[in-house]
């Protein structure tokens, strides 16, 4: 897998609310791993990263603005401006990062990135909104599926999918629909390492 050299990660939504029971079960234990072994080679190989917060303005929302909720989980605060390439806060209100301040694709263009990895919290929300955007925008996406996670949820007409059948289905949307190619942790690290 060919990762170019100004790639940007993009990591959204890593934060301290998603702990709460408030959103139920979760699928994938591995993701917070998975998300900071792909932050650490961004970081060795001086590629840009960009972290993406949800300042939620909703009262009672785990991710509201001024709550330990909204802050970053450890694994992502401890990482924050320890890389050698360019870094960006966004912070949103909405799902998609490309609706955040600063404007991210103005700062994807300005450090020269045409390719995103996207990973982070929710896999099916904030993640794939991302993710179909950036693919219309015309950013290569690439989506590593094992480096986020979702919740089960509860939809019309008493339809209810688990976390893991949310995860399939975004999958098989993005990729499928080829807004992005979705991927592992794997395969990035090793693309990361070998174009390095």
């Amino acid at each position: 897998m060919e990762i170019n050299e100004n790639a940007a990660l993009v990591v959204i939504d890593v934060q301290k609310g998603f702990e709460q029971e408030f959103w139920g079960r979760r699928d994938n234990p591995d993701a917070e791993r998975n998300i900071a072994a792909l932050i650490d080679v961004w970081q060795e190989t001086g590629r840009p990263v960009v972290f993406v917060r949800h300042d939620s303005s909703q009262k009672g929302s785990p991710l509201r603005t001024g709550t330990e909720g909204n802050e970053f989980k450890d694994v992502v605060e401890e990482r924050r401006g320890k890389g050698a390439g360019p870094e960006v806060l966004v912070t949103k209100s909405v799902n998609s990062a490309f609706y955040g301040e600063p404007d991210l694709d103005a700062w994807l263009k300005g450090v020269g990135a045409g390719q995103i990895v996207i990973v982070g919290i929710q896999t099916n929300m904030c993640n794939e909104t991302t993710a179909r955007m950036g693919g219309n925008l015309g950013y290569d996406v690439l989506f590593p599926l094992d480096a986020m996670h979702t919740f089960d949820l509860a939809g019309p007409f008493g339809w209810a999918q688990t976390a893991e059948e949310l995860t399939r289905a975004t999958a098989v949307s993005l990729h499928g629909g080829r807004f992005a190619r979705v991927v592992t942790t794997e395969d990035v690290v090793k693309g990361a390492v070998s174009a390095a």
